[in-house]
């Protein structure tokens, strides 16, 4: 198993024709599985939060244990969440729209705001022009040598695994969603309103029930335990060593979701709680496919299963890219970074040396 999703021996890639008859029959939501699959996530998280509730009279170990179970399942709920945001869990706009809502209290994200966001994101992923929203922020090394010495400083801030799948989990979800985007509409802006309320109202029914300290001690390391996994896995699925990018003109639809989002294996008792998330190739080509499809689809051809995987191993290569090369077109780390410093500080010497001589 490679860490990179494609290689220069992989076949052509298909046509939009192609790929679209291919996945057609899985672009149709089944209630049944739905159902299914809401019932298989949300009553075992209700009867862990219970379960947690009443753990707090004990050790404190024993509620963190259970919090991290909660958590794993809190990253299958926002899969639901995403997939109501898609349009593609149910049939049901109206039922997307309701679960989605619910879906998005328990995972502290505003429903339609989000939904824009995540939209421009698969609208964009891949093209160099369009980076920005919805996605994790990355320089290319061109960019990063021109800026001004503070940004460069914010930069490696963010970009430190710590920030990213240690604390950023935690600002995200409790702070940066009570907020919308300078860019979005009053739809938008609404939903965030409305979900704050009712975040207010969820979390102050928790309060009232278990007091604040009983309430904290079990939300908070459900929120930061589910909200790492979740970065985690959104990282992986964009940024690998040979991840496609390109600027506008060259940037393909096709290619961006094959190439630039990754196949992710796991193992199966870890796929379960992702719901499949991981068949991410499958799903920037038609994000109308529900996850409980998606394997399916992957299986379904040789053009989706040539695409190599990465393995939970080889992932954890990916904790040291910092840059886009866009020589190399690949992502790279601080030495490579060097590495064009001392080519520039060489050019440089020889250049002067030039017109030294010239002089």
């Amino acid at each position: 198993m490679t860490s990179t999703p494609t290689s220069p021996t992989s076949p052509a890639l298909p046509s939009v024709q192609e790929w679209k008859k291919i996945i057609a029959e899985y672009t149709r939501p089944s209630a049944g599985r739905a159902v299914w699959q809401l019932a298989n996530t949300m009553v075992p998280f209700a009867g862990l939060w219970v379960l947690m509730a009443w753990s707090l009279k004990g050790p404190y170990w024993i509620t963190l244990l259970l919090a991290t179970v909660a958590a794993l399942l809190t990253v299958r709920i926002f899969i639901i969440f995403h997939d109501c945001g898609h349009g593609s869990f149910f049939k049901s706009k109206r039922a997307n729209d309701i679960v989605g809502f619910i879906t998005g209290m328990l995972t502290f994200t505003p429903y339609v705001h989000w939904r824009w966001e995540h939209a421009i994101h698969h609208a964009s992923c891949g093209d160099l022009d369009r980076r920005g929203t919805g996605d994790i922020w990355t320089m290319t090394i061109s960019e990063y040598l021109a800026a001004p010495k503070w940004k460069r400083l914010v930069y490696r801030v963010v970009r430190n695994p710590i920030m990213l799948f240690v604390l950023a989990p935690l600002v995200v979800f409790v702070g940066y969603q009570r907020f919308s985007n300078k860019n979005a509409t009053w739809r938008e802006r609404k939903s965030v309103y409305a979900m704050n309320v009712a975040l207010a109202l969820m979390v102050g029914l928790g309060c009232w029930l278990l007091g604040w300290k009983g309430y904290l001690s079990i939300q908070l390391p459900i929120t930061m335990i589910s909200g790492s996994l979740g970065i985690w896995m959104f990282y992986v699925q964009h940024q690998f060593e040979d991840v496609y990018w390109e600027e506008h003109d060259e940037w393909d639809f096709t290619s961006a979701a094959l190439l630039g989002s990754s196949f992710y294996k796991l193992p199966k008792v870890l796929q379960w709680f992702t719901g499949n998330i991981g068949f991410h190739h499958i799903h920037h080509l038609s994000p109308r496919i529900p996850n409980y499809l998606l394997e399916a689809c992957h299986k379904s051809h040789e053009i989706f299963t040539s695409v190599q995987p990465i393995t939970f191993w080889s992932s954890l290569k990916t904790i040291g890219h910092r840059f886009y090369d866009e020589g190399q077109k690949k992502l790279v780390g601080y030495k490579r970074l060097r590495e064009v410093r001392r080519e520039m500080r060489r050019e440089a010497a020889l250049q002067r040396s030039a017109q030294s001589s010239r002089t």
